[in-house]
This record gives C-alpha cells, sequence and structure tokens, in this order.
C-alpha cells in the first residue's frame, strides 16, 4: 500500500481541500514501540496534521510540530520534511499512568502551561535567514483543536482540521480560505464557499476519516461539488539515524563516561527515540570509537623514465 495526500480546489478556486491517510508510515512508526492507546491516538493525529500543513509550505526543508506539558506525557514531536518523509516521538514521564480515556488537556497539560510549537527549518538558509518558531498556549481537547487555535493566533489562513487515528490509521482533513483576490463580491463568494465545505466535512462520523480511503471519503462529502484535482503525492516513514550517527554522539560523551557505561552494564545500548531501532557496542567496538585515525601510507613518487 502507498500512502497518500490528495490536494482538490473547490471550482472557483477559493478553497482547498486536502485529505491524508497512513497506513505503512503509520505502522512504521509504531513498530518499535508499546504506545498506550491515548498516546497512540494523539501521535497518528499529529502526524496526519504534519503532512497536511507540509503539503502547502512551499519551500525546502522540515516542518515540526512539538507540543509540551507537565501530564503524563511530556513531549510529542513530529517532523515532516518537504517531500512528505516524517518520523515522530514521544515522551512518557516514568511512574505516570496515561488513561485510556485521557484527552490532550488531561495528559499534557494539567497545570495549563502547556506549549504548541511549530518550527519550520529550511534545509539552505540563505544569509541571514533564521529558523522560524512559533509557540502558541496549548488550547483544546485535541490536536485539531489546538492547530486551529494556531492557526488563528499566527494569523494563517482560515483553516479547520479533522483528525483520527487508531492502531492501523492516521488520517485528516483540511479544508482551508485561499487569500482572496477580489472585492467585495468575492470575499462574499469564498465566505459561503468555505462555509459550505465545513458543514459538509463536519457530517462526517466516528471513524471514518480511518475507516475509508480517500476517494470514497471525498466522493461521499462533496459529491454535488465541482472540486479540482490534482496528482497525490507519497507519503513515507523515514528515520535519519544511522550507526555512523549513534557513533558520533557517543564521541561527544568522552571516552571517560563511554567507558564507564561499558564496566557497569557490559555494553553500550542506544536506542533512537523516533524509530525505535536499538544500537550497541561492545568493548571492542567502544575502543574503536576512540582509536587514533591511522594516518594514510605514504606513497612513492611516480618513476620517471
Amino acid at each position: 500500500m502507498t500512502d497518500q495526500l490528495k490536494k482538490y480546489l473547490f471550482e472557483d478556486r477559493s478553497v482547498r481541500v486536502q485529505a491524508v491517510r497512513l497506513h505503512d508510515t503509520w505502522l512504521a512508526a509504531q513498530e518499535n514501540h508499546q504506545y498506550p492507546p491515548a498516546v497512540q491516538r494523539l501521535l497518528g493525529e499529529l502526524m496526519a496534521a504534519a503532512a497536511l500543513l507540509a503539503a502547502n509550505i512551499k519551500f525546502e526543508g522540515s516542518l515540526l510540530l512539538q507540543i509540551q506539558g507537565s501530564g503524563p506525557i511530556a513531549l510529542l514531536v513530529v517532523e515532516c520534511q518537504s517531500d512528505l518523509s516524517l518520523r515522530a516521538t514521544v515522551k512518557i514521564r516514568e511512574g505516570h499512568a496515561v488513561p485510556a480515556d485521557g484527552n490532550m488537556q488531561s495528559l499534557l497539560n494539567p497545570d495549563g502551561q502547556g506549549r504548541f510549537i511549530v518550527v519550520l527549518d529550511p534545509r539552505r538558509k540563505v544569509p541571514g535567514q533564521q529558523t522560524y518558531q512559533g509557540i502558541v498556549p496549548l488550547e483544546g481537547d485535541t490536536v485539531a483543536q489546538a492547530l486551529q487555535h494556531y492557526m488563528k493566533a499566527s494569523e494563517q489562513l482560515d483553516t479547520r482540521l479533522w483528525l483520527q487515528a487508531d492502531t492501523q490509521y492516521a488520517a485528516g482533513l483540511l479544508v482551508q480560505r485561499l487569500p482572496d483576490q477580489g472585492g467585495a463580491a468575492r470575499a462574499e463568494s469564498t465566505a459561503d464557499t468555505l462555509e459550505r465545505a465545513i458543514v459538509l466535512a463536519n457530517t462526517l462520523e466516528p471513524d471514518e476519516l480511518v475507516r475509508t480511503d480517500i476517494d470514497t471519503l471525498i466522493h461521499r462529502l462533496y459529491w454535488e461539488e465541482t472540486l479540482i484535482a490534482f496528482e497525490p503525492i507519497p507519503v513515507r516513514w523515514h528515520c535519519t539515524c544511522t550507526r555512523e550517527r549513534v557513533s558520533s554522539m557517543l564521541r561527544t560523551l568522552g571516552e571517560r563516561e563511554v567507558q564507564d557505561i561499558l564496566a557497569e552494564q557490559g555494553n553500550v545500548r542506544v536506542t533512537c527515540d523516533f524509530c525505535g531501532k536499538p544500537y550497541e557496542f561492545d568493548a571492542v567496538d567502544c575502543s574503536g570509537l576512540f582509536a587514533p585515525a591511522k594516518p594514510m601510507p605514504e606513497q612513492d613518487p611516480p618513476t620517471v623514465h
């Protein structure tokens, strides 16, 4: 199965509709983790949201969505590259139970100090260009409500989101007003189109997003509308961890720290926060991390005849 994101425009080109449904990508995100149901739901919704938002950003780089707070869940992070490759991680506080019926506020924001953070990091920065970071209070009981609050607070285009996730699928629908390009009559027409698109999307039944393929879903919602469809965009899981990167991280710890871990545990084990892949280093591996690089052998000068 190929995970995809599909884009549509209403006939008057005033409102865009996007839908994403992840299966292989979502299973890969869970492969080496055992997330409690409430954590699983929030992370899947955040992954679907990241793909929907990244698809509208016209730059080469990464979009990072981060929710942090003081509850049983300390941190939720999803990173989506401009090619719609995703990776994600969760930090759960030790000793904290995660109730299956917990929502975003109870799990992340019991003291009201939680934050929703959006980071845009261009891959190739021009001189003077900075990474963009937007931070707003964590409002709403769902990921969709928190993102809608962020979009409103940051004066983005009027946007509505519907997000769902279960053990097999993470899916989302986005409806967004495009910039007005006309007078009062055009603005009124755009408002009517947006309202109609939202009203129809609000007819979604529980779990319909995750149970229904995108083409069927869009037809059910907007069969009376004329939509302009674009080529689907593939979405995939991609973690950047490698043994070489882990080796570099261990070198930054220093030889003494690594040797102390080795003496205590018998080997050094590092698990990627994102994909959960384990990396193990035994005594020989650890010695090799700090061995001086061998100089290149000198070569005899070429013989001149």
